[in-house]
């Protein structure tokens, strides 16, 4: 549970970023998709240990 939580979280926080990031070029949706992909699946790994044991 707790690694299909952190590959949801990193596949939402990433879109998430390049959505964000896009308006203002290539590369700032590169570096804020990555940030928020690490973010999701730090925050996904988290929720899975809360609910998932």
């Amino acid at each position: 549970m707790t690694r299909l939580l952190a590959f949801l979280g990193a596949t939402i926080g990433g879109y998430a970023g390049w959505a964000i990031g896009e308006p203002f070029g290539m590369f700032s949706a590169f570096v804020v998709s990555i940030v928020l992909t690490a973010a999701g699946a730090y925050y996904g790994r988290k929720m899975g240990k809360h609910y998932g044991g």
